[in-house]
């Protein structure tokens, strides 16, 4: 079982952010996500001139390793110009598709904070939640 390694999620996550279609807000993220047997995918922010179309580094990371047919995650590196955590929506789905995983935070000045998603979404709405059919 291969060992999360954050700086390497950095450069891939830096690299990634070089992609970024940000017209709008010139503010490029990256992200890369560290599958359960070690691969990793990468994400960028791609805006739209419609803003709620917009879908940021995360959860494209999030698309691409599940569409490559990945369903357990080790680890989630973000970089962005400033250090900036991940918004509200992706941190629902980070919980909901990769669970209670690290999360490294890195900035240009090469700044680095680490944390969990159960701290960034304390008391998260999840299955657990929804009611189940069929249950008495």
């Amino acid at each position: 079982m291969e060992t999360v390694k954050p700086e390497l999620l950095k450069t891939l996550a830096q690299k990634a952010s070089t992609f970024s279609h940000s017209p709008f807000s010139k503010y490029p993220v990256g992200a890369a996500l560290q599958t359960e047997d070690g691969a990793i995918y990468t994400g960028c922010n791609i805006e739209s001139s419609s803003y709620g179309l917009t879908v940021c580094a995360e959860r494209n990371a999030i698309a691409s390793a599940v569409v490559n047919g990945h369903k357990k995650f080790r680890a989630m590196a973000v970089y962005s110009l400033n250090g900036a955590t991940p918004c509200g929506a992706c941190r629902q789905v980070i919980w909901d598709i990769c669970g209670n995983i690290p999360i490294y935070v890195f900035d240009q000045n090469g700044h680095k904070k680490m944390y969990w998603t159960k701290d960034l979404l304390p008391n998260p709405f999840d299955d657990t939640k929804l009611e189940k059919k069929n249950n008495p």
